[in-house]
């Protein structure tokens, strides 16, 4: 990770507090612990507990003193012109997301495009060693970012390319642009994206 760099790892009651602990042991700045609130949460069938309705995201830094970037007016922008707040309402993974075949523990695009906006800038690397179905690899490359992903399961590498090549088909990305939830309107992406600093190579998506 570069000096000024920051990490989001998502997580749940069962693991997240652990992780927060060994980040400040490392040495990592927590700056935000965010609350993702599911709008339509799967249904808890046992009836014997409440139903899991939300994850826990950490977003922390790599060095006490080095700053990070944070695209704090498009988040405002995004929450009606106010300081976005650390809970978000997000809808949970939507059927179109899993048109290449599906990973048990994936995450919709409108979480993960949230994150990379909130905080990186065009063209910027990030890197996922645990890729999974590259949800976050797709989000990158829809926001013109470039991505290195790293997973052990040849299957959902499989999958994580089939994504790639569907959207490389402009007309597919563009749809996806304008279903990706968390924007006011179906063009907003798009017209942020325009406006943001010209990308000087093209989008990547690699695995190992």
């Amino acid at each position: 990770m570069k000096d000024d760099a920051t990490i989001w790892i998502s997580g749940t009651m069962h693991n997240i507090f652990s992780v927060g602990q060994i980040l400040t042991e490392l040495g990592f700045k927590i700056l935000n612990i965010i609350t993702w609130e599911k709008i339509n949460p799967p249904p808890n069938f046992s009836c014997r507990y409440f139903t899991y309705s939300t994850e826990q995201i950490i977003w922390a830094r790599k060095s006490e003193k080095v700053p990070h970037y944070f695209n704090y007016e498009l988040m405002k922008q995004l929450n009606g012109n106010k300081q976005m707040k650390d809970v978000w309402k997000l809808p949970a993974i939507a059927p179109w997301e899993k048109s290449c075949g599906k990973h048990p523990t994936q995450k919709p695009l409108s979480v993960l495009t949230r994150l990379i906006l909130a905080s990186t800038k065009p063209n910027a690397w990030i890197l996922d060693p645990f890729a999974g179905s590259s949800t976050t690899g797709i989000a990158a490359n829809l926001a013109n970012r470039r991505y290195l992903g790293i997973d052990q399961e040849e299957e959902f590498l499989t999958i994580s390319k089939n994504r790639k090549l569907e959207i490389e088909n402009h007309d597919i990305a563009s749809t996806y642009r304008k279903k990706i939830s968390g924007f006011n309107t179906k063009n907003e992406l798009d017209l942020f994206l325009l406006e943001e600093p010209k990308v000087e190579y093209g989008n990547e998506l690699n695995f190992n």
